[in-house]
């Protein structure tokens, strides 16, 4: 059984490690996307601007490259079973907010709402796999280890 974890987990992992190389190679475009559809909340707008002003590129162009590589480092730790709940967790959070902010077919009519409800529910799906990577963790232990930590 750990063998088909171990693939499973890996083959998941691709998802992340492709979409961050892609945000990461295409970043205007990206950024771009960014740009159309977050919006700073005001109390958090100083604190984009000295970012802006110590970086030099616009907030959207930080975030694309930010995500970008946030996925794929999250990508090759789950890949690589290191640190597995954390990076399971902010890929929930992260992966949460893409639905949120990229994926608003509440705010669209039927049918025209399709293709983006779709893409909501297969992100929803992605969490639900995120959260069993964070359920089981790094997998089981062996007997002594567990004895170790006065598990048995």
């Amino acid at each position: 059984m750990p063998a088909f974890m171990t693939f499973g987990r890996v083959i998941f992992a691709v998802l992340f490690i492709y979409t961050g190389a892609t945000k990461l190679f295409g970043i205007q475009a990206t950024a771009d996307l960014i740009a159309a559809k977050v919006i700073i909340p005001d109390v958090l707008a100083p604190y984009a601007a000295q970012l802006e002003t110590m970086t030099g590129m616009p907030t959207s162009q930080l975030l694309a490259i930010l995500s970008g590589s946030f996925e794929v480092l999250a990508g090759v730790m789950i890949a690589l079973n290191v640190l597995p709940r954390l990076f399971a967790l902010l890929m929930i959070i992260f992966v949460g907010a893409t639905i949120y902010y990229f994926h608003d077919f509440w705010n669209q009519t039927p049918p025209d709402n399709a293709k983006t409800l779709i893409d909501a529910l297969k992100n929803l799906s992605i969490i639900g796999a995120l959260f069993m990577i964070f359920g089981h963790g790094s997998g089981p232990r062996r007997i002594d280890e567990k004895a170790a930590y006065g598990d048995i």
